[in-house]
């Protein structure tokens, strides 16, 4: 039926010509008004409708008809705020702020305690004004009077009986009764001895028994009668002894609402609270001094998030807009606002935060600023990074990864060591934010930059926010980049630093060996697919192959292999015949006869092993030259190495085996053939025996170490045999070849052939 009632009156609302329209039905049933959703027809802005059929409730017409004058002539800021009032034949309208019943958050027991004082402090003081400046009586003080607005401020209604004391018919003696619920909230005096009784009473007495039990509903939920007014059960213990004053059983023993507020405001009172105190100074923000301000934004920053959001939006918000803008507010007011702009939608914050800043940008307070990251102030900057972690929710991917990361790159560089370990906080903090292809990069670069900082806390920041962000690495760059960069901490001058760095490395080190388990045994192939010498290749390498066991057989095994790899292996042509040598290649050496009759049956080509390597690192670096691109954004990780700093690898893989080679090893000098030579199939491999008799040549006019003879010659060096067909199929004894002790002396200098290397 009441669902019938709802949609009627939605029915003549929206065909008729009242001012708004009537949306979905909100109230709880507890009244004798129905409570709709509206929006006014004018401006579209958003309303309540508290509707009275006068058809179906004809006896209590008296208490509709006083209700609607209450509300036009009773002006409180806790009162339901009215914008009309419209009476027909049908019903009477009462037009409001947008407000739903408070007794929905009472029954989910949804309500705070830090709230719920907040509310009864802003019923009582509203019950003060009614009960001492306006002389009258409330009457119907309980939860289903009370509402809560959009800003999530509790507001007082339900005025069907409120009557002035100094009228002697007053509504309240006549209609009391009729009050849903009446006999439930009405105080003992008044079920004993009628409405009348209240005249010989002090005033406030019927109202500040109501207080009491609005204040038992609100901390359990619910109130069946008044044989639970008194009881203390879920009321916070320091309203104890003013809660049972107002629920005295003798009338004139009652606490007002007035010393009710009044003690809890006492210091360390149960009215004392940061929300309350808020409540009634943000009305003056523009009227206080800069002290008083100060101290108001200070506490500001320290309210909990559990307190309504929409009262900040709604109430706080603005009335810091106004003090930034006009009133003076400074940084402080600045940070407070941009702070609660989080909470905001991104339509909130474009049409009502967005235009303030906009306009900051031409305020002469150098600390408003949004500039403050170039400041030749360090507070100025220091502040301003610290802002990063307030806005960096409203910034696009493409401001956080462009400038913002510029400007920060920047103060990573500042000279001043507190302004240099807030940034890596900041980065720390913002890393999530960054993208993908940004994020490691920059990450690395920043903090290992921290880490050798000689600030001891912007070294101890930069191994925290590796440890903070260890996420957001690979497993390659954590083994490869990170750890170096962390260990030189292990050894830090600073017991803190040291601390930290064992730390963070023992969690790197755990997530690289969790990693390393899952890897494979190995990436080369079974033994059966390795490729083995060709049955008529005779000749077997001079100096290991990569099956050669011996100790220095896995270096040159690994030197043949790279120059293979990068250079690939001579081979003949199609008529078996090596092609033609290119005049740019130096000629073969002299090659001296020997008395062994089966090495004279074999040639070879004598090639200087460094040129070659020399030739394969080249092809080696123009091949990754060509393969890889780099990406160079538009502010470039270099950024965060301004001023110098050492390399992450410290040496370059390809150049390494090209550092140490002179000029006689490119150069070498050419020499004359006694016979025409058949090129010697080696495999490869370079010829070590050659290389270091054309190294001696080019160190001959250096004085010779110690231990080595003076006199002796590169003819007195080992060497192959001349020209001999390679279709020799067998060998005759060898003798053995003079050999000359190139092993350094004890006492001696290095003999200098090593430096090539």
């Amino acid at each position: 039926m009441d669902f019938l009632k709802s949609a009627v009156a939605s029915a003549m609302a929206k065909g008729s010509s009242l001012p708004f329209s009537l949306g979905d039905r909100v109230d709880a049933n507890d009244t004798l008004w129905t409570l709709h959703n509206a929006t006014k027809r004018d401006d579209s802005t958003n309303c309540s409708v508290f509707t009275f059929d006068i058809n179906a409730n004809k006896s209590r017409l008296p208490l509709a008809k006083n209700a609607m004058r209450k509300f036009r002539t009773l002006r409180h800021p806790g009162v339901i705020k009215v914008l009309d009032t419209i009476e027909t034949e049908s019903h009477i309208y009462i037009v409001t702020e947008r407000v739903a019943p408070l007794s929905w958050a009472v029954k989910r027991n949804s309500v705070t305690e830090e709230t719920a004082k907040w509310g009864i402090y802003t019923v009582a003081s509203t019950l003060k004004f009614i009960n001492v400046d306006a002389s009258s009586v409330h009457g119907a003080v309980r939860v289903s009077s009370i509402y809560t607005s959009e800003s999530g401020e509790w507001r007082l209604g339900g005025f069907d009986i409120l009557s002035s004391m100094n009228d002697d018919e007053a509504i309240i003696y006549t209609y009391g009764s009729l009050v849903p619920d009446s006999a439930r909230y009405s105080p003992p005096e008044i079920n004993k001895g009628g409405w009348e009784i209240i005249k010989r009473n002090p005033l406030a007495a019927v109202d500040s028994y109501g207080l009491g039990s609005l204040v038992y509903e609100v901390f359990n939920g619910s109130f069946t009668g008044a044989d639970q007014v008194g009881k203390t059960t879920n009321i916070p213990p320091s309203m104890h002894q003013s809660y049972r004053r107002l629920c005295a059983a003798n009338p004139k023993l009652r606490l007002s609402a007035a010393n009710f507020v009044e003690q809890g405001k006492k210091i360390g009172g149960f009215f004392e609270t940061p929300l309350i105190r808020l409540t009634d100074d943000i009305e003056s923000m523009g009227l206080k001094s800069e002290v008083e301000r100060d101290q108001f934004l200070n506490e500001l920053d320290s309210i909990s998030e559990d307190f309504p959001e929409d009262f900040f939006k709604m109430k706080v918000l603005p009335e810091l807009l106004k003090s930034v803008e006009f009133g003076g507010g400074g940084p402080k007011a600045l940070t407070a606002v941009i702070k609660i702009g989080t909470k905001l939608t991104d339509d909130e914050y474009a049409s009502r935060l967005n235009p303030v800043i906009v306009r900051l940008f031409a305020n002469p307070d150098r600390a408003i600023r949004t500039s403050g990251f170039t400041d030749v102030a360090p507070v100025v900057r220091e502040q301003t990074v610290k802002a990063v972690l307030t806005v960096i929710g409203k910034l696009s991917d493409r401001v956080i990864n462009g400038e913002l990361l510029r400007f920060l790159a920047r103060t990573a560089n500042d000279e001043q060591p507190g302004i240099r370990t807030n940034t890596t906080i900041c980065l720390g903090k913002i890393a999530k934010s960054l993208s993908q292809g940004t994020r490691s990069k920059v990450l690395i670069a920043a903090f290992s930059r921290s880490v050798r900082d000689p600030f001891v806390h912007a070294r101890n920041a930069g191994l925290l926010a590796f440890g903070a962000t260890l996420e957001c690495f690979a497993e390659d760059d954590c083994a490869s980049k990170i750890m170096p960069a962390i260990c030189p901490a292990l050894l830090d001058k600073e017991k803190l630093v040291r601390d930290q760095a064992n730390k963070t490395l023992d969690l790197y080190l755990q997530r690289v060996r969790k990693h390393g388990n899952t890897m494979a045994d190995s990436v080369l192939p079974p033994p059966s697919a390795v490729d083995t010498p060709s049955a008529n290749n005779t000749n077997v390498a001079r100096i290991g192959t990569s099956n050669d066991t011996s100790w220095a057989g896995w270096a040159i095994s690994s030197f043949t292999n790279k120059l293979t790899a990068a250079n690939g292996e001579i081979q003949p042509n199609g008529n078996g015949k090596t092609p033609a040598r290119p005049s740019s290649v130096p000629q073969p050496t002299t090659i001296a006869p020997t008395n062994e009759p089966a090495r004279h049956a074999m040639s070879s080509l004598q090639v200087e092993a460094p040129a070659l390597v020399r030739a394969a690192s080249d092809t080696a670096a123009q091949t990754t030259e060509d393969l890889v691109t780099f990406d160079d954004d538009e502010w470039g990780a270099d950024a965060w190495d301004e001023g110098g700093g050492e390399t992450e690898t410290g040496f370059d893989e390809d150049q390494f085996f090209d550092a140490g080679n002179s000029s006689a090893l490119t150069s070498p000098a050419p020499a004359t053939t006694t016979t025409a030579a058949v090129p010697y199939d080696d495999g490869g491999e370079p010829d070590f025996a050659g290389w270091l008799a054309a190294q001696s040549k080019a160190k001959a006019k250096k004085p010779l170490p110690k231990g080595l003879n003076k006199t002796g010659s590169s003819k007195d060096l080992p060497v192959r045999s001349a020209d001999v067909s390679r279709t020799t199929t067998s060998r005759a004894p060898a003798k053995p070849a003079k050999v000359i002790d190139t092993t350094p002396k004890d006492e001696g200098e290095e003999d200098g052939w090593g430096d090539a290397w």
